[in-house]
């Protein structure tokens, strides 16, 4: 199965924090059928709440790309498709980062694996 990070899950991963998921998660993620990426619009939002003082990391900003790869996880490009599609049906949440990562996937035949809960009924999310 394809699937985007979620940004939180991309937060922990940066942060060694994976042990704070849910077991479930971190088993989806080694699945052998598990191919995983990570969106580059996770890297603004992360981005902008470490700029706005909202979220701390363990490295600089511009280590982010570097650190993402070192655990084998590809960077997927947000394109101009991605921006223009509609993650139907319209999520719950008015983040418009959940919004695009969603079409991102609609876009790309992936599901997104998070633990946001207020994404769990969505089609496109996969709340492991």
């Amino acid at each position: 199965m394809r699937i985007l990070l979620d940004t939180n899950i991309v937060v922990a991963l940066l942060n060694n924090a994976l042990d704070r998921l849910p077991i479930s998660l971190r088993a989806a993620l080694t699945l052998p059928e598990t191919v995983a990426s990570v969106s580059v619009a996770s890297l603004w939002e992360i981005a902008i709440k470490v700029r706005l003082g909202k979220l701390n990391l363990y490295q600089s900003l511009d280590d982010l790309p570097r650190a993402i790869a070192t655990f084998g996880l590809p960077l997927l490009p947000v394109e101009a498709h991605h921006a223009l599609a509609e993650a139907v049906p319209v999520p719950p949440t008015r983040d418009p980062f959940d919004r695009l990562l969603l079409a991102i996937c609609a876009v790309e035949g992936m599901r997104l694996l998070t633990t946001d809960g207020a994404m769990a009924g969505h089609p496109l999310a996969w709340r492991a």
